[in-house]
């Protein structure tokens, strides 16, 4: 009997326990198709934008939504508003490894691959939806490649909006009301459209232009309006000339051999969230324009919107711009502008 109940005992525990271990192993299992095909990596993320900005607030959307898709295997470390990076240190980081991911500027990257200065080119871009449009086609494919060959890869192009110019001297209705004004500058090419319409450009970074207003160090600056609301330029300013004259993109880039070395799930994640993300930024990009001119107006700016018919005359001014870009491009340039053109 003594002998009997033993091995029921025995039976009973072997029992349980192939009972509790059949259990462990569903919930692991349970636990791990979550994030199945996840491997734990952490990756910091830099940018140099206002916190309120429409793209600002997309990127930090996406790295929330990646974070929570891939059960928190993939950690973003975000840091916002120029806390890690300058807008002029970004791109070096980026192409080194210092940072894993990145968001600047199409006009500043063009500095180390030329083709994306095309944005910059004066009227060639007028239409939103065409220039997601181009965006998502053989255009943008180019621009991709350029980038990668470089050492960066494009994972979203966030649409910034219009830009615009705002002055403390006169209004500006012509490219002649511009001669003699030191017009804060964002890149070669808008320098070399400035010089053009005889004025001087100065380059410098976003952060720094209130002050060079507020001091009279520059006498206008160029930017577009969420960022003109948003750094209080009707505080320095008293003069808002919209005429479309570039539509500036933002870049979310990665570096390429860290893109390379990640599994292939985490690439998949990270581009299906950053297409989702893209096209968020770019619904707002219209709305957001028109929202922050009419805000600047209501603050007491003068706002002079240029007429279509004498976009002409402003175009046609501007060519030395259009001269420069496809002198630093050539035929990789040439053929950009004819699949926008």
């Amino acid at each position: 009997m003594k002998r009997l109940w033993k091995t029921l005992s025995f039976i009973t525990i072997v029992t349980l326990l192939l009972s509790a271990c059949s259990s462990s192993d569903g919930e692991t299992k349970a636990v791990s198709s979550d994030v199945k095909g996840f491997e734990e990596t952490t990756i910091r993320l830099a940018y140099n934008l206002p916190a309120d900005h429409h793209v600002a607030i997309g990127i930090e959307q996406f790295a929330k939504d990646v974070m929570e898709k891939s059960g928190g295997a993939i950690k973003m470390q975000v840091y916002p508003s120029g806390q890690l990076l300058t807008d002029k240190e970004m791109n070096q980081s980026i192409l080194t490894g210092g940072v894993e991911m990145g968001v600047n500027s199409s006009t500043l990257w063009a500095s180390t691959v030329p083709v994306m200065g095309v944005f910059d080119v004066p009227y060639v871009f007028n239409d939103y939806e065409k220039t997601g449009e181009a965006l998502n086609g053989e255009f943008g494919d180019k621009l991709r490649t350029a980038m990668e060959d470089k050492g960066a890869k494009v994972l979203m192009f966030a649409d910034y909006g219009f830009a615009q110019f705002a002055n403390n001297k006169r209004p500006l209705k012509s490219p002649e009301d511009f001669k003699g004004l030191k017009i804060r500058s964002i890149g070669d090419i808008p320098s070399e459209m400035i010089k053009a319409y005889g004025a001087s450009p100065v380059f410098m970074g976003g952060g720094e232009v209130y002050m060079a207003l507020q001091r009279n160090t520059v006498d206008g600056a160029t930017s577009g309006t969420t960022a003109m609301v948003q750094r209080k330029y009707d505080e320095v300013t008293k003069y808002l000339t919209i005429n479309n004259y570039a539509y500036l993109e933002f870049i979310l880039a990665v570096n390429k051999k860290f893109w390379d070395d990640l599994p292939v799930e985490t690439q998949n994640l990270l581009t299906e969230t950053a297409q989702e993300t893209e096209k968020w930024i770019r619904d707002k990009a219209q709305s957001e324009d028109e929202k922050t001119a009419k805000e600047l107006e209501d603050r007491g700016m003068e706002v002079y919107k240029v007429p279509e018919e004498d976009l002409e005359e402003w175009k046609e001014a501007a060519k030395p711009a259009w001269e420069a870009f496809l002198n630093n491009t050539g035929e990789a340039g040439n053929e950009l502008l004819d699949l926008v053109q």
